[in-house]
């Protein structure tokens, strides 16, 4: 009963450093789950060093001469693969 309790206050508390841990929080979990999403966990055998290592080389091509376009390019290819995937869910 008092886990009950303290959950709801927890749930509640509306302190900026608490909702600010709770958005973090949120944004955690889902870029997770968009890593999880694009197979990266079974294509890497969940080998975190090389999951980390794309990410580093796409920051690092995001930094370059032709970010912009790489920029662009992946947009276009996430916006498919979201509507895709929707398309997925909608389906009986």
């Amino acid at each position: 009963m008092r886990n009950r309790r303290s959950a709801r206050i927890a749930r509640n508390d509306t302190r900026r450093w608490v909702v600010k841990r709770r958005e973090r929080t949120r944004q955690l979990i889902e870029l997770g789950g968009l890593v999880a999403k694009a197979g990266l966990i079974d294509l890497t055998d969940d080998d975190r060093a090389v999951i980390f290592g794309l990410l580093v080389e796409g920051a690092a091509k995001l930094r370059g001469e032709r970010g912009n376009e790489a920029l662009a390019l992946w947009r276009r290819r996430g916006q498919r693969a979201f509507s895709l995937a929707d398309d997925d869910e909608a389906s009986p």
